[in-house]
């Protein structure tokens, strides 16, 4: 492992520590606003002869009261499965995952009287996390490598990743720390060649939460690259017909886990369903229950919450929102001018062979392990000397083409400033999520516009504690696992002029703020998910 690597992974590890820390702390000094987490009404499906184990316990009550917010909504399926129609806006990956942790590995713990089924449940969701969060910093930091060909510029977006704003959720029983895990896991894999791994890790991230379909499209972008190379250069119209087809079918294998669960739902509800009437979206033409429930239930719509009474939202969301729109600005300026510098031939041509050394470099190490093996079962002494040469070869020969891949390039890394095309699909999937966040997606703070012109701030924080949802869900949550953030706050914290400098501190303060508010007001019960 490169001591940068370690370092990161440490850190991370060290900013769960932190965030847990403060989380207990803060729970140990408050009273949580709304103490109802800690209630565990039996399962409607689940006889008590069935149920698993439970437990009243104080104990078994604390730990089940960690999970707040929408971690209840994840807790339920995974202890009761879906029981309510809501139930199937929190897609199955996480509370499978705590089912499945809670039978096998953490097994035992169910047995402790003084526990119960449901606070190991809940247990198990916060080792998994944190664990899947570290993971999570570690592809983080060398797909950032992989992109951005710049150590230190690595690692300090990596650092910063590691301590993000929504870090109380990547702490917490939420899916924000598996959805990281394997989208960012399974892009390391697709600009590394290794495409069967990235199909499964970023259908996996469609599992977690709904916006990893988009990832489909790092897939299309890739074989529009490789659609180019091979009708302009290779002149082989059946290469592009392949490419096409085979994005198609990884893009499809990507929704499938989505879609999967639609008709599971579909089943559920309006074929196997107890209501004697069909529910509404059961008689659309497509019967998506996912749109459904966030229109119904949440109020998901396009300009829904543009109303007078929100400006205070917009505010709290304000400083992610300007980091995104800042990244997508500065990552385009810098597109344009490598396009004005280098054509968009050579630039996709250096980007396939970039993938292709990456790709030759993993599958010649596979290859000497597997003839290192062969050797050894036939005739140890002698195969090891051949395996060792083969190796010695296959190393210096990938060593050759890399280093020809760098020199070739090196005039155009020197007046790009560590942009690359393959920043497109990122700047694209950013915009889109962006976009989403401010003009779609209707998740409400308060309505506390006029405690505000009262500037009564005590009626002000009573009026917000009665509300379920907040802008900062949208913005910090929906676009904390977005690379391009932390890659360009990175840039501005390097760059050596006065004014970058005091954005620089700025972005510092909102990191640490929204840290120790998060671990304090979450964690309670107070309005910041």
């Amino acid at each position: 492992m490169a001591p940068p690597l370690a370092g990161v992974v440490r850190l991370a590890a060290a900013s769960r520590v932190l965030v847990l820390a403060l989380s207990l702390l803060a729970r140990l000094l408050f009273r949580p606003y709304d103490t109802s987490a800690s209630l565990s009404p039996p399962c409607l499906s689940c006889s008590p002869s069935t149920a698993p184990s439970s437990a009243s316990t104080n104990l078994s009550a604390a730990v089940s009261s960690l999970a707040v917010w929408d971690g209840v909504h994840f807790a339920r399926p995974a202890e009761c499965g879906y029981e309510y129609e809501q139930s199937f806006a929190f897609l199955p990956l996480l509370p499978a995952s705590l089912a499945l942790l809670a039978r096998s590995l953490f097994a035992p713990l169910v047995l402790v009287p003084v526990l119960g089924y449901r606070a190991v449940l809940v247990l198990s969701g916060y080792v998994l996390n944190n664990v899947a969060f570290v993971a999570a910093a570690a592809y983080f930091y060398r797909l950032s490598m992989m992109i951005l060909k710049d150590q230190r510029a690595a690692y300090r977006a990596s650092v910063l990743f590691c301590f993000n704003p929504a870090s109380v959720f990547y702490s917490s029983l939420y899916s924000e720390s598996l959805y990281a895990l394997f989208s960012l896991g399974g892009l390391f894999y697709l600009f590394s060649g290794a495409n069967t791994v990235a199909v499964i890790m970023l259908a996996l991230s469609g599992s977690a939460r709904s916006n990893g379909a988009l990832n489909a499209g790092y897939f299309c972008f890739q074989a529009l690259l490789q659609a180019y190379d091979a009708a302009v250069r290779k002149k082989r119209p059946l290469s592009v017909v392949l490419a096409l087809v085979a994005a198609a079918l990884r893009s499809i294998f990507i929704f499938l886990p989505f879609f999967a669960f639609q008709a599971y739902g579909y089943l559920n509800i309006c074929v196997h369903g107890s209501s004697e009437e069909l529910r509404p979206w059961c008689k659309a033409k497509v019967p998506l229950l996912y749109g459904f429930i966030q229109s119904h239930y949440w109020g998901v719509g396009f300009l829904r919450y543009f109303e007078v009474k929100q400006l205070p939202n917009f505010l709290l969301a304000s400083p992610v929102l300007s980091l995104a729109i800042y990244s997508i600005i500065h990552y385009t300026k810098m597109l344009l001018q490598l396009l004005q510098t280098t054509s968009i031939h050579r630039q996709i041509i250096t980007a396939l062979e970039e993938r292709s050394t990456e790709s030759y470099k993993k599958t010649d190490d596979m290859t000497v392990l597997r003839s290192e093996f062969s050797a050894g079962l036939t005739n140890k002494a002698h195969g090891n000397s051949k395996v060792k040469q083969r190796k010695s070869v296959a190393t210096e020969t990938a060593s050759a083409t890399f280093h020809d891949t760098l020199s070739a390039n090196q005039n155009v890394k020197d007046n790009q400033d560590e942009g690359s095309i393959l920043l497109v699909p990122f700047v694209l999937h950013l915009a889109f999520m962006t976009f989403t966040a401010f003009f779609v997606m209707h998740v409400q703070v308060s309505t506390c516009f006029s405690s505000l012109i009262k500037a009564c701030m005590e009626a002000l924080l009573i009026h917000c504690l009665h509300t379920n949802f907040c802008l900062m869900k949208v913005s910090t949550r929906f676009l904390s696992a977005s690379p391009p953030i932390y890659w360009a706050a990175a840039h501005i914290l390097a760059s050596p002029n006065c004014s970058s400098k005091r954005w620089g501190y700025l972005i510092c303060v909102y990191f640490i703020a929204y840290i120790l508010l998060g671990s304090l007001l979450f964690s309670n019960f107070y309005p910041f998910t």
